[in-house]
């Protein structure tokens, strides 16, 4: 059995604090922050097109998270999506995702009736 990683952040406020790292983690924790401020973070998936960076998501988990409002990260590991600068749970991104599946339908759409106004027809 693998032995759990951990790490030790160097804080202002509690010295220096050794803590589990999850395996998801690829961590890039800073030094000198607040223990408040530790963040475990996931790689990014990242949505771009022609090289323009669109949004990104990860995993993160802030275990000393003093606030607990939802949708802001905390304890608890979520998804933290950077286009609407939130943290969700599971049932949430499944929800945003549905919403992604149905925009692309919609944005589909929007490129039929772009073809059929560039071939001369109309849209109504």
């Amino acid at each position: 059995m693998t032995e759990p990683r951990t790490i030790t952040v160097h804080t202002l406020d509690h010295g220096p604090v050794t803590l589990p790292e999850p395996a998801w983690c690829i961590g890039r924790h800073e030094d000198g922050g607040h223990r408040a401020d530790i963040l475990h973070q996931g790689p990014d998936v990242v949505l771009a097109f022609h090289g323009q960076h669109i949004t990104a998501a990860s995993l993160v988990q802030s275990p000393f998270a003093e606030h607990t409002t939802p949708g802001l990260g905390g304890r608890t590991p979520g998804v933290s999506v950077s286009a609407i600068g939130r943290t969700l749970d599971p049932v949430s991104a499944y929800e945003l995702a549905a919403r992604l599946d149905a925009y692309a339908d919609q944005l589909r759409g929007l490129a039929d009736q772009l073809a059929t106004v560039l071939d001369g027809g109309e849209v109504r």
